[in-house]
């Protein structure tokens, strides 16, 4: 009762938010969802999960499910999109219950 999909996570600045939903759209996903305060500890300190002064600051979980047929190309353009900016990127198998969300 359950298919294999593939999950991909990025956090990226607020800023790139937008970006990297850009190129989950275009590169076969049907949808997304964005948490738009995160925080942790990572290369570049301490990021803590609260809005400071506006929404433009902060980090954000950009989440998507994709068949795998589209995975390695998302994963290769949301790749090019983080060489010049801060960001991380996860990539998991995961299984669904209900496929036709997700196709």
């Amino acid at each position: 009762g359950m298919t294999r999909m593939t999950r991909v996570e990025v956090v990226v600045g607020a800023t790139d938010a937008p970006a990297v939903t850009e190129l989950v759209t275009s590169g076969g996903a049907i949808g997304y969802t964005v948490l738009p305060v995160v925080g942790g500890l990572g290369h570049h300190g301490e990021h803590q999960g609260r809005l400071h002064f506006n929404d433009r600051d902060g980090l954000r979980l950009v989440l998507t499910v994709v068949a795998e047929a589209h995975a390695d190309a998302l994963v290769q353009a949301i790749r090019s999109l983080l060489v010049d900016r801060h960001g991380v990127l996860f990539v998991s198998d995961t299984w669904v219950s209900r496929p036709e969300y997700f196709t």
